[in-house]
């Protein structure tokens, strides 16, 4: 099927705007056309000579700032977090002190407005299913205008899933929700345009957008960086870091060989036969953080020259309409990577940054390491790493049972603050004034909780 109108309709119905409609479009007649999307090997070269964000800062000039005044920092924040067993939005977990990952991000916008005298903004790229948790929570931030839908949401569209053998919208009339899917963070530059936010934006005097997930509590608006961004006069920035054995199936950063240009490569869009090259991270040695720095008239002025539509290389995805049920009717899902648009303006740039920018929570042995000595809140509201810990966070690894949130809230939390490596098996419980040092291993076999006792252990492997 290669007709469009019933898509169109499901999407009108559901009050999808329009810009959203037209971005999907486009993204379904390339399928039809039975474009990959694929992004061969042999068409790229790894990327190089990129600037060097700490060589940078070291003799970098005080920010202006007024140019706080100039920005917007747009959080990515419509997940769930159902793989950690939540089923409310993902950052309203608590991460440190009472603190979850939203009062986090609050307290470092009221740190910035507090210390420049600027009004900067915070807008939430929310979705259907984490729009009323967040803006509920917000309403403790009452006195700090915090808490007004107009003022601080931008919502995420969904897109249909697609029947594989058809191509017509799926029917599940078991769930019709599950007839639905995120279309990707590329979803932001339809959002922006479809919900006024852009014009509204640039209308207020808001030049640039500072954008990131909301579970990468490294991510943080830096003034500096802002003012790098804003005196290179690029018009788009991708914050990148040196990729490691665990980033091998991450996005990765790379230059067309046609035309020089910048592009972000996603592993759905990697040949099979280049898988190898793809995963080699000494060639491809940059992957994306997700960490986007816009400047809004250029998206602006792109967007008019593209008709509303930017051309993001659409990411095909093959699933079942139920994911819980593999014998369910094969779906095809259309996405797009918000970094993606790096390759679609003329002149962006990419810099280097250290791995501290990208820390996010993904899984509970992030947020068992996060809760951990190893950590503080600092001034600024930042989450950052002890000083003794010289950059370099513990690594932590639990087994399948502490996979869900609950099963690490009652444990207990041994410190950290000196342990370079701590690996868990089985059920255990840490009582108060236990201290976990160098290289540690616990491995308890039975069903039974193991007590760990008060006490220091240093490169300790423990068998139960």
């Amino acid at each position: 099927m290669s007709d469009f109108a019933p898509i169109e309709e499901k999407m009108l119905a559901a009050r999808v705007s329009r810009s959203a409609i037209e971005a999907f479009r486009r993204n379904f007649h390339a399928l039809v056309r039975k474009e990959s999307g694929l992004i061969a090997e042999e068409a790229i070269v790894p990327a190089e000579g990129l600037a060097d964000w700490g060589t940078i800062s070291r003799s970098a000039p005080q920010p202006d700032p007024s140019l706080l005044g100039e920005v917007v920092v747009i959080k990515l924040n419509g997940g769930l977090g159902t793989s950690m067993g939540l089923q409310a939005a993902k950052s309203l977990l608590a991460v440190r002190d009472g603190a979850n990952f939203l009062d986090i991000m609050v307290r470092q916008i009221l740190h910035l407005r507090q210390a420049s005298g600027k009004n900067v903004r915070l807008l939430l790229m929310n979705s259907f299913n984490t729009s009323e948790d967040t803006l509920s929570h917000l309403q403790r931030y009452q006195n700090e205008g915090m808490h007004v839908r107009s003022e601080v949401e931008l919502m995420q569209n969904q897109a249909p899933k697609l029947d594989a053998a058809t191509l017509a919208p799926v029917s599940w009339p078991q769930d019709p929700e599950l007839e639905w899917c995120p279309p990707g963070h590329g979803d932001l530059y339809p959002a922006l345009i479809g919900s006024g936010w852009l014009q509204r934006l640039l209308d207020a005097g808001v030049k640039y957008a500072f954008v990131s997930n909301a579970d990468n509590l490294g991510a943080v608006m830096e003034p500096s960086l802002l003012q790098y961004f804003a005196s290179s006069g690029a018009p788009f920035l991708m914050e990148v870091t040196r990729r490691t054995a665990a980033d091998r199936k991450g996005g990765h950063l790379a230059t067309r060989k046609s035309d020089g240009q910048l592009l972000l490569r996603e592993v759905a869009q990697c040949p099979a036969e280049d898988l190898q090259e793809f995963q080699n991270i000494e060639k491809h040695r940059y992957f994306n953080t997700n960490n986007l720095w816009l400047r809004l008239d250029a998206l602006r002025d792109l967007l008019e020259k593209c008709n509303g539509v930017l051309p993001l290389p659409m990411i095909v995805n093959r699933k079942t309409v139920d994911p819980r049920d593999k014998n369910s009717t094969p779906v095809i899902q259309l996405e797009v990577a918000m970094g993606a648009a790096i390759e679609c303006f003329p002149g962006a740039a990419a810099i280097d940054v250290p791995r501290s920018r990208f820390a996010p929570v993904k899984t509970t042995a992030d947020l068992f390491s996060l809760r951990s000595d190893a950590y503080q809140i600092d001034d600024n509201g930042c989450v950052v790493l002890r000083p003794e810990r010289q950059g370099v966070p513990p690594n932590v690894e639990l087994d399948d049972s502490y996979k869900l949130v609950d099963a690490i809230e009652t444990i207990g939390m041994p410190s950290l603050l000196r342990c370079r490596s701590l690996r868990i098996q089985g059920p255990m419980q840490f009582e108060d004034g236990v201290i976990f040092e160098g290289d540690v291993t616990l491995i308890n076999p039975t069903n039974t909780p193991v007590p760990i006792e008060p006490g220091r252990y240093c490169d300790t492997d423990m068998r139960f």
